[in-house]
């Protein structure tokens, strides 16, 4: 994936990207597909027994045997599509965090942003606001503020990824179809 990049910025390639005639990810895509088949085509012609560096499976970490384990059930495009996806809700979670931050809340943050990703094994409202000398009731009332600012946040993002403000709803759809997918 660096080597895809890497090429990429060197050749200088975004440069003949124009706003109006797509999105940046679609030709990201694009890209990616052909990169990848001409990766393939390049190690088919390796020689019968020659080979290249070996990798011991141990040493891969955490969130690349993820990947791989990924790669193996999702096709390049939709495993790209996914990375994306995900890479704009940590986008948007780093931009609430910092805002919490900024207000000195981030230890209300530090709790309910687990109701937010889903975490298994998280506290409860009631222990949260026992734990933050808050009411149950201030609780959900701060995790609903939350939610709502994180929704405006993420459509912010959204945004700044579609050429007409009036696509924001479908991207929005793609990146949901694109986690439950």
């Amino acid at each position: 994936m660096q080597e895809f990049f890497a090429r990429l910025f060197e050749r200088r390639n975004l440069d003949a990207v124009r706003r109006e005639k797509g999105r940046l990810r679609c030709y990201l895509l694009v890209s990616l597909k052909r990169f990848l088949a001409a990766e393939r085509h390049r190690a088919s012609g390796v020689k019968r027994y020659e080979s290249g560096p070996h990798i011991p499976l141990d040493e891969l970490l955490e969130s690349e045997a993820a990947d791989f384990e990924l790669a193996e059930t999702l096709s390049a495009d939709r495993l790209y599509e996914r990375h994306w996806a995900l890479a704009v809700l940590e986008q948007v979670l780093g931009r609430l965090e910092s805002e919490y931050q900024g207000a000195g809340n981030a230890a209300l943050f530090d709790q309910l942003k687990e109701f937010l990703v889903g975490e298994r094994g998280r506290p409860t409202q009631a222990e949260i606001a026992t734990e933050l000398g808050m009411t149950e009731n201030a609780v959900k009332q701060a995790f609903h503020r939350l939610r709502q600012r994180y929704r405006v946040l993420l459509r912010e993002e959204i945004a700044h990824t579609v050429a007409q403000p009036g696509d924001v709803e479908g991207e929005l759809r793609h990146l949901v179809a694109v986690l439950r997918g």
